[in-house]
């Protein structure tokens, strides 16, 4: 049994690198740009961060906003494939981003109490 322990940690280590994958299923990406997100932990990381920050946006509007925030994602994720899975590009969108979803939010806040 115990021959078997270094073995064990490398498939935990191997399934631990692949835990920390974005918002979206990295085993069914298919574009460049989700690839190379699945690929880098910060990318991944920013996605997690968008994703829920949108999320959390969308649930704190009332209805008629959110097909509007919902159309502005799907524009957003056209805007992203453009990058064609450029790490530089990807960084810039994902920053631009978060930063447009904040905003929302810091005007969602504004208007509270909540």
């Amino acid at each position: 049994m115990r021959k078997y322990i270094p073995v064990l940690a490398v498939l935990a280590v191997i399934g631990a690198s692949n835990a920390h994958a974005a918002s979206f299923d990295c085993a069914k990406a298919t574009t460049a740009d989700e690839k190379t997100i699945c690929r880098n932990r910060s990318l991944s990381d920013s996605d997690v961060k968008m994703a829920t920050m949108f999320s959390m946006n969308t649930r704190l509007v009332m209805m008629g906003s959110r097909g509007n925030m919902q159309d502005r994602q799907r524009e957003w994720v056209a805007e992203r494939n453009t990058c064609k899975g450029r790490f530089k590009c990807l960084t810039a969108v994902y920053a631009k981003r978060i930063s447009e979803l904040q905003a929302d939010f810091d005007g969602i806040a504004s208007r509270g109490p909540f």
